[in-house]
């Protein structure tokens, strides 16, 4: 196999053509074979495969600096940066992380899975690279969905703007390209972007500047440029932008692709080259339905299907309560950033599409949307994954919270997600929800609660959030109604108290039946709001035990805990008991199994049993008196 002899991308270099193509199919087969089996996102890292080995073929990396935007999309990237060997641990723990990362390998320049990010970062080590007089290249591949952030338009403008030194490659996954036009401008652009023309255009524009009589056909030459090139390709807006476009170009012909990158790689400036790749490329199963492929569990590869039929997910329980209650209120409405399926809203935008937004990788113009749609007397639900919602601080803030706006902040994958690890995974919402004034703050503890606070949450007149977790939905058994800053109180013990929050609530009973076979019995609450906090029963409990536990699936810093003990802390009760908050620590969660990092940072309920066990045991008068 001709994988066998790549360990660095130097190693491209020796390759013919057809070999490189002969590669790029073994590329393939190795990705398709490693997902199938460890789950991933396939579609697109399929689609650019052959950007990949082209960019590396063509560049020096590391010293040239080659950017992701998103991260999705650079799974031979890893497999040619000497990871082959290592590329089955692909989302395990302590294995390859599912998305570049820079203390993997010296190839990952940005650990990087949020959108819109890589042409910022393009611009800031370009000209870094300008201010130190270094002369490697500066590039970034950034896919078509990330053109909808608005963070992606505003480095457009600024390096446009800047003249930075910066080639953009902008994957475009999702047009095809008819033989003819294809053909046209794959020909146009081998002329534009080699180094004799633009030498000549340069020389004739400087030329043309020392006679003032002639001195209008300068910009002259420049539009006939564009109006041929505008009759062709959709390059002006970039133009416009301060770039010089390049295509659009097949992204899986590398007789096209070699040749053009190792021209623009020769100019200098802003240069954007548009690329048309096919998500799923080479895996028939993909190509036909990317958007399954896209963050795939382990599948049969004959077949295509999933080794494990997926019950409902939290997501989708609130989507078909939400269209349950769009049915009888015409006000509701759903919102999502690019991920109608993956939220759950793909089966309201089927019910209902006039009441159903998709604004594309934009969560900031996702929330202001909402904004305006509450403005306006309508019940907007924003369904996000928390790691994404973050991006969106500013405008839950001062769109919706400061115009006291009835948004519901529907956030899904709250809390660990697993395999794709730090820049997925939701443990910061707690934190950054509950400080906002006018916000109430939720967590069910199972899918009946999730569809009770979702009713509750349209009966408010101010801005709220539900977080839930990733994964199937279950059910406890066990339901009361939603009282606003009311707590559920499920078991009555004597000898400890756990408040949990949640998705923890699950973990908490299971802690309570086997403290039951040690003689230990539990006070269990479930918090269910973390703001407001039911400040009544919370004094309670503080007069009755002098152990308390809080529990949640999140960042402990500015968490749940927090809230509690800040409470106690004001009541001049904090004094008087002991309390334990269980949660992530100040440090950003490594990628395994969601099961692996509860065990991992002592959130199973094994593990929490055993550390109340050990601060019951060691402290005497707590012990005692509890018994």
């Amino acid at each position: 196999m001709i994988l066998d002899k790549i360990t660095t991308p130097a190693d491209l270099k020796r390759l013919s053509l057809e070999e490189l193509k002969s590669l790029s199919e073994e590329v393939r087969g190795l990705m398709i074979d490693v997902v199938s089996k460890k789950g991933g996102h396939l579609a697109s890292s399929l689609g650019s495969v052959d950007l990949c080995i082209a960019l590396h073929y063509c560049l020096n990396a590391p010293d040239d600096s080659l950017l992701f935007d998103v991260g999705h999309q650079a799974y031979a990237h890893k497999i040619i940066t000497g990871r082959k060997d290592s590329f089955a641990s692909l989302r395990q723990y302590k294995g390859l992380s599912g998305f570049p990362n820079y203390r993997e390998s010296a190839f990952d320049v940005y650990t990087c899975g949020h959108a819109s990010t890589a042409i910022s970062w393009a611009q800031g080590i370009a000209e870094a690279k300008r201010l130190k007089q270094e002369t490697s290249k500066t590039v970034a591949i950034v896919g078509d969905g990330s053109l909808t952030g608005g963070m992606c338009f505003e480095a457009l403008n600024s390096c446009g703007h800047a003249q930075s030194d910066v080639l953009i490659i902008l994957n475009n996954n999702e047009l095809s390209i008819a033989p003819s036009v294809g053909a046209l401008s794959n020909y146009l652009n081998k002329i534009i972007s080699a180094p004799v023309y633009n030498r000549i255009k340069a020389e004739l524009e400087t030329f043309l500047k020392h006679f003032q009589v002639v001195k209008k056909l300068s910009p002259t030459v420049r539009k006939f440029e564009e109006a041929i090139k505008g009759l062709i390709v959709p390059g002006i807006f970039f133009e416009e932008l301060g770039f010089r476009y390049f295509g659009p170009i097949d992204g899986h012909n590398l007789e096209a692709l070699i040749p053009t990158l190792k021209n623009l790689l020769t100019l200098k400036g802003p240069r954007l080259l548009h690329v048309i790749t096919k998500k799923g490329k080479g895996y028939r199963h993909a190509e036909r339905n990317p958007e399954d492929f896209h963050s795939a569990g382990a599948f049969n590869v004959e077949t295509g299907k999933p080794l494990k039929e997926a019950q409902d997910s939290f997501g989708e329980i609130l989507a078909k309560k939400l269209i349950e209650l769009a049915g009888v209120d015409e006000r509701v409405v759903a919102i999502t950033a690019a991920m109608p399926k993956g939220t759950g809203l793909n089966l309201f935008a089927d019910k209902f599409p006039k009441r159903f937004f998709d604004v594309g990788i934009a969560e900031g113009h996702a929330v202001g949307l909402a904004s305006g749609l509450a403005k306006k007397g309508l019940k907007p639900v924003v369904a996000i994954y928390s790691t994404f919602l973050q991006r969106a601080f500013d405008q839950i803030i001062h769109d919706v919270a400061l115009q006291n706006c009835g948004v519901i902040f529907a956030i899904d994958r709250a809390g660990a997600v697993g395999e794709d690890g730090p820049t997925h995974h939701g443990v910061f919402d707690i934190g950054y929800m509950r400080l906002i004034p006018e916000m109430v703050c939720m967590a069910p503890k199972d899918k009946e609660e999730i569809e009770d606070m979702l009713k509750f949450a349209l009966s408010l007149d101010a801005p709220s959030s539900i977080r839930y977790p990733k994964g199937e939905a279950y059910s406890l058994g066990i339901r009361k109604p939603i009282e606003l800053g009311k707590a559920e109180v499920i078991l009555e013990g004597k000898d400890v108290c756990i408040v949990a929050l949640g998705s923890m609530v699950k973990t908490a009973l299971e802690c309570a039946e086997i403290l039951k076979e040690s003689g230990i019995s539990v006070f269990l609450v479930n918090a269910r709001f973390i703001k407001p906090l039911d400040e009544a029963l919370l004094q309670d409990v503080a007069n009755k035990f002098n152990l308390i536990v809080t529990l949640e699936e999140g960042n402990l810093n500015a968490g749940f805990g927090s809230a509690v003990l800040e409470f106690y802390d004001k009541e001049e009760l904090s004094r008087n008991m002991k309390l334990i908050r269980a949660g992530f620590p100040d440090e950003f969660i490594t990628n395994a199994k969601r099961e692996d990092l509860l065990k991992m940072y002592g959130l199973d309920a094994k593990s929490l049993a055993r550390r109340i066990k050990k601060v019951l045991l060691k402290e005497e008068p707590i012990w005692q008196k509890s018994r």
